[in-house]
């Protein structure tokens, strides 16, 4: 089993940055990727970027320029930074991660960690 715990949501206003965390813990035998996703009220989950452990990375289109995943391999931990903060970016961000045990890959979510962008 693996746990995620993310880190850092908060509210802030518009132009101001925020940096998330998350870190992965159990069993765990190598990351595949990790990534965010977000969830703004009324709408469906939508990633938001993703890095895979070899360092490739994917963008939602409205975070190209705006936002930077990375992720520490040694860690476990994936990290997004913020920047230039949009009302429009408001929503819970979730952690994911695509884990390897047993050649199997396996997906786990955090708990969720709320992000408020004020005008």
């Amino acid at each position: 089993q693996v746990q995620l715990v993310e880190y850092g949501g908060g509210l802030v206003q518009a132009g101001e940055t925020l940096r998330l965390s998350c870190a992965a813990s159990g069993t765990i035998f190598s990351i595949n990727a990790m990534g965010w996703y977000r969830q703004a009220p009324g709408k469906q989950r939508e990633l938001v970027a993703a890095i895979t452990s070899g360092g490739s990375t994917n963008y939602v289109d409205s975070a190209k320029g705006r936002f930077t995943i990375s992720m520490d391999n040694a860690k476990n931990t994936v990290s997004l930074q913020m920047n230039s903060l949009k009302p429009e970016d408001t929503g819970i961000y979730y952690c994911h991660a695509e884990v390897w045990y047993l050649s199997r890959l396996f997906d786990y979510w955090g708990q969720g960690t709320q992000v408020t962008v004020s005008s």
